[in-house]
């Protein structure tokens, strides 16, 4: 992958302390196994909003996947399947929802940015999404002013032109621009082109023209109109506050993501894990608690089960498995932390999830880690940006 997709992969927000938080959270929290419990049989299977899955696991919204390979959006839906786990597609993904939804046996969620003035747009997508048979609807709520991502703005010459360096470095990886942009040309997007002006629907122009109209009024008020309209069961992505996660509850959500958006929105932020036991005890059996932010190894997704976690989202992880092989990939990189998982429960003594609680972990300190980012970063940090 040349650089410039690498970061748009790895890198976070300003100081990138947030991205730092995501995984020094898990590294807080250690385990206190049990012994001498029968572990020859053990299982992650699971109900998530009420269907089984194979994992306590979703495939997070993510955007731009055609960066990463053609077709990405369409490739991690069906990685996903193939590990039974559910599928959230990006409002900025480059394949269209009627796409992801036709893959068989695909548990398809729709991911919301709420974008162009009044309801209009998204009343739009919200029916375009209840006829591609949508099972549920992701509202993210932490995006309407785009973060300050200093790597983002250092790998373009002008708004709309990478810089030399960038166009140079993406000639050095021919495997991957013949794959993505000569065969196919820059990617688009698919879900929001029919609402953005014809003269900004290229690549650059499409994404600065949504991410410039989403509107800061975007309030509670908005929600209730959103779940009135929407009959199916809705989640709010990028709580990282109790009296938010106690709001939602109140408006009648079906479950929360406490997620920071990858560390890429406000830096200095606590992780979803440091919210999740307050989060739980607020929305008791009311509301499905999810997090986001982190997920690296099976050891912890056991963590954020064992604080409340009625499942995990993974964002980056499936998205190294694209990278690296497709589909295929997608699944094998879920497969992993599900048997990484199974591993440890045995290890821990925990048979089944039903045995996952706080009383199997204890918080330490932990001193403060490197960023979880690519060598790469060093030598970024080497030309003096960050």
């Amino acid at each position: 992958m040349p650089r410039f997709v690498l970061e748009y992969l790895e890198a976070g927000a300003e100081d990138e302390a947030t991205l730092r938080r995501e995984r020094d959270a898990f590294a807080e929290w250690r385990f206190r196994p049990r012994q001498l419990v029968d572990v020859s049989k053990r299982s992650l299977t699971c109900k998530i909003l009420g269907k089984a899955a194979e994992a306590p696991i979703i495939v997070a919204p993510t955007g731009l996947n055609g960066l990463f390979t053609h077709h990405g959006d369409l490739k991690l839906a069906q990685g996903a399947t193939a590990a039974s786990v559910p599928f959230v597609l990006s409002t900025m993904s480059n394949d269209a929802m009627e796409d992801i939804a036709a893959v068989e046996g695909v548990r398809f969620w729709w991911q919301l940015y709420v974008f162009g003035d009044g309801d209009r747009i998204w009343r739009a997508l919200l029916d375009r999404a209840e006829r591609a048979n949508a099972e549920a609807l992701v509202v993210t709520t932490n995006c309407q002013i785009y973060g300050n991502r200093e790597w983002d703005s250092r790998t373009r010459a002008t708004r709309t032109r990478p810089s030399i360096p960038t166009i140079l470095d993406a000639g050095l990886h021919p495997g991957w621009l013949t794959a993505t942009l000569l065969a196919h040309g820059m990617p688009k997007f698919k879900n929001a082109l029919e609402f953005v002006p014809e003269d900004k629907r290229g690549f650059f122009d499409c994404a600065f023209w949504i991410r410039e109209h989403q509107p800061t009024s975007l309030d509670w008020e908005t929600i209730r109109r959103i779940r009135d309209y929407w009959k199916k069961p809705l989640i709010l992505k990028g709580l990282l506050h109790p009296e938010d996660v106690r709001r939602a509850r109140s408006a009648g959500v079906d479950a929360v993501v406490l997620s920071s958006h990858g560390g890429r929105q406000l830096d200095w932020t606590v992780a979803g894990l440091d919210v999740l036991p307050e989060a739980r005890a607020i929305a008791g059996d009311r509301m499905a608690v999810f997090v986001a932010g982190g997920l690296r190894r099976g050891t912890d997704l056991l963590k954020a089960l064992a604080l409340g976690a009625d499942a995990v989202f993974a964002g980056r992880a499936p998205l190294y498995g694209l990278c690296a092989g497709g589909a295929a990939g997608v699944t094998r990189a879920l497969e992993i932390l599900k048997k990484e998982a199974l591993d440890a429960m045995g290890l821990l003594g925990a048979p089944s999830l039903e045995a996952l609680g706080p009383d199997l972990l204890c918080r330490v300190s932990a001193p403060d880690s490197p960023a979880p980012v690519l060598d790469f970063d060093r030598a970024r940090g080497a030309q003096g940006g960050h």
